[in-house]
Formats: structure tokens, sequence, C-alpha cells
């Protein structure tokens, strides 16, 4: 199954030859990978090192260890994104306003594709959340149904990773500023400016406009731009 392996470096080498198994699909996600001896035998090195590789991998969120069961290749890598580029993140020392910069450019294209592929039950629902938004007694319900109409219009889109990458901006985000996003709602019409954008979102979605959803999108970062001085 593998080849073995004569480098100083075994077990970035041990990595490698996993990762390329994926690529090219003989490892596909779920699978259980060999055990580390009979993974050590296939690739004539120790199992030492076998163990340090599959340490690594489950590290950046690629393989799950189960108790008792073995080593497999992650199905979900919804919380694996997390972690790595919270991590890089922080090490780049990335503003804020570049981590906006970041999903005004994902939920963009998100949007984008939303307008051809989002199916009418989604919108149903899309108009649900807006009615309660429009109802919502307090800002902090209104902040919450607000993230919940912008995950359902990134789903919309179909593209998993722009999904899973948006989930981890927003969540590294709200990590940092849930609090002054508040804020947002505080200024003059803004809490009314936003509503209306989500009304005009959910209308262009409703005739598969994709030109008018990019431009509600647009508008929707261009008034939290305003809030927090941004400029672009």
């Amino acid at each position: 199954m593998f080849t073995p392996i004569k480098t100083p470096k075994v077990y970035d080498q041990v990595i490698e030859q996993i990762k390329s198994k994926i690529k090219s699909g003989e490892i596909k996600k779920g699978d259980r990978l060999p055990s580390e001896r009979e993974m050590a035998e296939s690739l004539s090195v120790s199992r030492t090192s076998v163990r340090e590789a599959i340490k690594a991998l489950e590290v950046i969120g690629l393989v799950e260890s189960k108790q008792g069961a073995g080593n497999y290749i992650r199905t979900d890598f919804h919380n694996s994104l997390f972690e790595p580029l919270s991590v890089m993140f922080m090490l780049q020392e990335s503003s804020l306003k570049e981590m906006y910069d970041l999903r005004e450019t994902l939920e963009l294209q998100c949007a984008k594709l939303a307008a051809t592929n989002i199916k009418d039950t989604e919108i149903d629902f899309l108009t649900v959340i807006l009615d309660r938004m429009y109802e919502a007694e307090s800002e902090e319900e209104s902040l919450e149904l607000d993230i919940k109409f912008h995950y359902l219009l990134a789903k919309a889109s179909r593209n998993v990773l722009l999904i899973n990458v948006l989930e981890v901006i927003s969540q590294l985000m709200d990590e940092f500023i849930k609090a002054s996003r508040m804020k947002i709602l505080h200024e003059g019409n803004s809490r009314e400016s936003l509503l209306e954008i989500h009304e005009n979102l959910v209308k262009a979605l409703k005739i598969r406009d994709e030109v008018k959803v990019c431009n509600a999108m647009q508008e929707h970062f261009d008034l939290i731009r305003k809030a927090y001085k941004y400029d672009k």
C-alpha cells in the first residue's frame, strides 16, 4: 500500500504519503488507516515515526483517533478548521478590518452562488427569520437571528469549502468583537437599514437575481464599514 521511506524527516514523509493517497482517492473520508504496526512495516519506518505523523494529522484536523477502534480520516472538517486558522491569524497579527475584508469577500461570493443554488424551502426559512428579526424585542435576539440568516445564505451557496471557511472566520470574529458588533444596532437608523437590506436580499433571492443579491450584500458590508469607520 505504501512505499518504503529513507529520509531524515521520516514522519514528514509518512504524512506526505497519506496526503498523496487522499488526493488520489485511494484513501477517502471515513476510511480507517492501517494500524501503526502495519504502516510501519509497509513504510519501513519505526512505529514512533508513524505515531508522530498521526499525531500531527490529528492536530491539523485531518485524522481522528477513536479509542479502541484505530485512526480514521475525518468525515466532518467543520470544527477542525477553527484552531489552525485561529492560530494563523494570531501569528499574522491580523486586524479586525482584515478579517472583515475576508468575510466580505467570502460572503459576496456565497451570495452570488446562492442566487442560483438556493432552494425554495431555504427562501421560506429566510423569510421566517426576517419576520422574527422585525419582531425581535432585544438587540441580542436581533444579532442572533442575523447570524442565522447569514449562515443559511452561505449554506445555500452549496460550496462546502466557502461555507466552512466563512464559518471559521465568523467564529473568530465573534470571539473578538461579539459585544462591539452590537453597536451597529445602536447607531441612528442602523437597525432599520439592516432590516431593509435583509428584506432586499430575500426579495432578490426569490427572483434569483444575482446582481440584486450581490448589491444588497454589498450594502450590508458598506453599513458595517460605516459603523466601524473602515475604508475600502
